[in-house]
């Protein structure tokens, strides 16, 4: 299985993040003035204090007009009270209930896109499958025109797939840099959101978009702006982590023949075999927070205003909380993983993206009896930095 070497690979990066934990489980960092924290305790209890370890980054970044436009509706970056607020107007659209209801579409959307292979013996997974599905799925929510789909995947490598993110550099070095070059990609999706959002008000629909425009905080509709950042958000965050997820369950069934054996003779094993992949090949590997005041995390003091990175991938491999933690294990008794975070920002699209995944590792499954990552042609990965996950993965396909 050749890999491009288009950015560093996921295991330079665990090297480095276990050279750090030599240090410590929270480790200061002269180059990127910053503090990392590597352990699964540590990091659960800096995402369990928002008023303590804020999400709100402005601080650390120029002011930049398409950013600021987007920031209005990013729950993420957000704080309480307003983070819950808003969060709270599209948290009943992802609720497992409502997500359940899904499950026939992403069926359906599945074996169509399976189907539009012809038979073929060999195609690209995250072209054909990873990346179509989950798009397909949350535009459908949103109203947005499913055609539009190589316009977002655009905008998810422009701001996912960067290769010059540099492990030595600031934080703030590294943002700015960021800024400079996904300043054009914001733009872009602000000015289509704003198309889409406008059309919407003049045609409401039953989509979430519609929904959004309707409703109301504090006794006040949400402008255009605050639209933008929800939608933003959703379109983008409610497909790249299912795509992320799925090609990580093909590379970890791959390098570990005897899981998926056991996945295909006792489908009652896919949904922890999932949850594996996401500690395995946690698809964002680190959050920032910036400190509100002096605190203890750990054995550690770190002081107000200082930025904090929790490693959810460093997290999710303490040998403290997991045996044998460098192991694929879908039998794992005990699987509690940071890959979609904890407390107020634990990431609302979960279960969708857990569902989308099983549904499509299902039918796959069921209906080829062999996957197999191409030997002879090169995986195309992101910069793990960023994001653990594949751009390009040629797959053998044996039809049953």
């Amino acid at each position: 299985m050749p890999v491009t070497d288009k950015a560093p690979s996921l295991a330079d990066l665990l090297a480095w993040l276990e050279q750090l934990r030599d240090s410590g489980q929270v480790v200061h960092d002269d180059k990127q003035q910053c503090w990392h924290v590597l352990g699964h305790p540590e990091v659960r209890e800096v995402l369990a204090e928002p008023g303590t370890f804020s999400s709100d980054l402005s601080n650390l970044m120029p002011p930049q007009e398409d950013f600021a436009v987007f920031a209005q509706g990013n729950f993420v970056r957000m704080d309480p009270p307003r983070h819950r607020k808003l969060r709270g107007l599209v948290s009943q659209a992802f609720t497992p209930r409502v997500v359940a209801a899904l499950e026939p579409r992403i069926a359906e959307v599945t074996t169509g896109l399976l189907d539009a292979t012809d038979g073929a013996t060999r195609v690209d997974l995250i072209e054909q499958l990873a990346y179509p599905l989950p798009v397909i799925v949350i535009a459908e929510l949103l109203g947005i025109p499913t055609s539009d789909r190589p316009v977002f995947r655009r905008w998810a490598d422009a701001l996912f797939d960067r290769a010059d993110v540099d492990p030595e550099q600031s934080l703030q070095d590294a943002r700015s840099q960021a800024m400079a070059t996904a300043g054009p990609v914001m733009r872009d999706m602000n000015t289509y959101l704003l198309g889409h959002i406008r059309a919407r008000r003049h045609h409401l629909g039953t989509d979430l978009t519609s929904e959004l425009i309707q409703a109301e905080v504090d006794g006040e509709r949400l402008d255009d702006g605050e639209i933008i950042g929800f939608v933003g958000l959703l379109l983008i965050a409610g497909h790249i982590t299912t795509t992320a997820t799925l090609g990580n369950a093909i590379l970890s069934f791959d390098e570990c023949p005897d899981a998926a054996a056991a996945v295909r003779a006792d489908p009652g094993l896919l949904p922890g075999a999932i949850e594996e992949v996401l500690r395995y090949r946690t698809p964002f590997p680190r959050l920032v927070r910036l400190t509100t005041r002096d605190v203890r995390v750990g054995d550690v003091e770190i002081p107000a205003g200082a930025v904090v990175q929790p490693w959810l991938a460093a997290a999710n491999r303490d040998a403290r909380v997991f045996a044998r933690p460098d192991r694929f294990d879908i039998h794992r008794a005990r699987n509690p993983h940071l890959a979609f975070g904890q407390g107020i920002h634990f990431c609302i699209g979960a279960p969708l993206a857990r569902l989308e995944a099983r549904v499509a590792l299902s039918i796959m499954l069921q209906r080829y009896r062999d996957i197999t990552v191409a030997p002879d042609e090169p995986v195309e990965v992101r910069n793990p930095w960023l994001m653990v996950s594949v751009n390009r993965l040629p797959v053998d396909l044996r039809a049953r």
